[in-house]
């Protein structure tokens, strides 16, 4: 079974801003185009293909790929394991087990504290997971109760 819980619908927020910054880069090569045309006396062919290809990459990095990647990021925290779902074509399903579990972060930048939000890391001796976008008190909650978690299996072994 598929991990249930979502990572926060603010997220998307975060994710579109990050690929509206991505497409500025884009669109300033594509006035270049149109301007170097002008300059070089370049078939206009070039200046259109460039400006629909920055059409296109804004669109995929502004909108559907943060929606796409917002479905799909799952997890579930369980009391012997976690499973992180995530992926944008392929899915990728993680389960990293509470005994391998060494210690637990929470991080913001700028973007996610304007959006309230926080994103988790958890690490092991091999690997770091994160685990995005989530709100500031449930990733808060989230931190405590893993590393209760992890701890009470250590304790068990």
């Amino acid at each position: 079974m598929a991990p249930q819980k979502v990572i926060s619908e603010k997220a998307l927020k975060v994710w579109r801003f990050t690929g509206l910054f991505f497409s500025i880069f884009w669109w300033v090569i594509s006035i270049a185009a149109i301007i170097l045309t002008f300059v070089f006396d370049w078939p206009v062919w070039v200046p259109a293909v460039v400006a629909l290809v920055t059409l296109l990459l804004t669109y995929l990095s502004v909108y559907l790929f943060p929606l796409i990647r917002w479905k799909r990021w799952r997890y579930d925290v369980r009391e012997t394991e976690i499973e992180i779902q995530s992926g944008l074509f392929i899915i990728k399903r993680t389960l990293v087990p509470m005994v391998r579990v060494q210690h637990v972060d929470t991080k913001q930048g700028p973007l996610l504290r304007k959006y309230n939000l926080a994103s988790m890391e958890i690490s092991t001796a091999a690997t770091i997971h994160e685990i995005p976008a989530l709100d500031l008190k449930e990733a808060d909650d989230l931190r405590f109760y893993i590393s209760r978690m992890a701890s009470v299996e250590e304790e068990d072994v």
